[in-house]
Parts: structure tokens; sequence; C-alpha cells
């Protein structure tokens, strides 16, 4: 059966990042409807911006905690599907020196 990891882009912009078992289609619906209390339900409508299946539950949840600690602009990437950008995202801006 497998997994879903998603993206919606909430009314106000934001992401979240969400898993399911179910079908997507279905899942957005839900946070449409504010079925679950939450991020999304006040943050309506929502719109699915990016989504990967595995075929796993666990994989699929390892890779929502991953995501979820990513900035907007790491997101925004995966989303364009420029992933050659990613590295780059990844590290961190250094303070300057005092």
């Amino acid at each position: 059966m497998g997994a879903y990891v998603y993206i919606l882009r909430c009314a106000d912009g934001r992401y979240y990042v969400g898993s399911t078992r179910t079908e997507l289609e279905r899942r957005v619906s839900e946070h449409n409807h504010a079925l679950h209390d939450g991020f999304t339900a006040k943050r309506r409508p929502v719109v699915l911006a990016y989504a990967e299946h595995f075929d796993r539950i666990t994989d699929a949840i390892a890779c929502e905690r991953q995501w979820k600690g990513w900035s907007r602009a790491k997101k925004q990437a995966l989303i364009e599907g420029r992933l050659d950008r990613l590295p780059a995202l990844a590290s961190r801006p250094r303070k300057p020196s005092s």
C-alpha cells in the first residue's frame, strides 16, 4: 500500500508537510474541510504543491520528519524540481567572526 509525503501551500503562503496512507486527493480535501484541527485548519484553502510516494510507511515518516526541518527555500527548491540546489540550501550561513 505504501504512503505519501506531501507539501501543501496554504492560503497565507506557508508550507505544510504531512504524510498519509490514503489517497492524496482525499487527504487534501480533509485539510480543506478542516476535518483535522491543526496548522492548516486556519490557513485554508490549501493546494497540493508536491508529493512523493514510498513503499514503506516507515520511510515516508522518516522523510516527513526530514522535510519538516527544512527551510522554506529548500522546500521551494524541491517543489520546483530544482534538486541541484538542495545541497547548497542545506548548509547554514556562517556568522562572521568578530
